[in-house]
């Protein structure tokens, strides 16, 4: 990439900022400034409203999966839309330029998946389908890939699924939620860096075969 391609704009880091605090869920309770918040934007299509819910009661046929579909359609639309607006705008090298610190040496895999590192914190629909994205659009390899799967896929949306799903537990727990949080990241990057491990064996394994081939 050249000097010039490289170069981060002022909109590309406003772009990346704002996407970052979209998907963050700081703003869910922050006030007026929760209408910038992902969660409150995509509304409450699907969920539980007046005793009735959208995807129906008691069922686990194709009918209520199919339902269930329908709900996530809305919120993974407008996500890939605000994503492309902000790639535009530059905010894919803002993220390059900043998450490759963090990253590269936590991970292995480039400071552009920053944006759907950010997002798997909140919905892990919205995280995959930016990570399929970034792949089939060559920023990432199979390889970075399949190690960010690793981390995204256990402890999905860690802090929306810690907050919604454990709510019940989170009055008895004996730690903070913060320190919940905290572990779960943790280890999401131990289950990244583990095939992240196979990966390199595989590779010197198979260095080794065509050394001696």
């Amino acid at each position: 990439m050249s000097q010039e391609q490289n170069k981060v704009s002022w909109k590309g880091w406003v772009a990346l900022f704002f996407i970052i605090i979209t998907f963050s869920g700081t703003l869910t309770n922050a006030g007026v400034w929760s209408a910038f918040d992902f969660q409150r934007l995509t509304g409450s299509f699907g969920q539980i409203s007046q005793g009735v819910i959208f995807t129906g009661k008691g069922g686990t046929g194709a009918r209520e999966g199919f339902m269930f579909t329908l709900t996530l359609i809305p919120t993974v639309m407008f996500a890939l839309g605000l994503i492309q607006v902000a790639e535009s705008l530059g905010a894919l090298q803002a993220a390059e330029r900043l998450f490759r610190p963090i990253l590269r040496p936590i991970m292995g895999i480039p400071g552009v998946a920053g944006l759907a590192f950010v997002s798997s914190f909140t919905s892990s629909d919205v995280g995959s389908v930016m990570t399929k994205q970034l792949y089939e659009d060559g920023y990432i390899t199979d390889e970075e890939r399949t190690i960010f799967v690793a981390y995204q896929y256990a402890s999905s949306a860690a802090i929306t699924n810690t907050l919604g799903a454990g709510a019940a537990m989170l009055p008895v727990s004996v730690l903070p939620v913060g320190v919940i949080i905290a572990i779960e990241i943790v280890v999401k990057i131990f289950g990244a860096n583990l095939v992240r491990l196979w990966f390199y064996m595989q590779a010197k394994k198979e260095k080794g075969v065509k050394v001696n081939g």
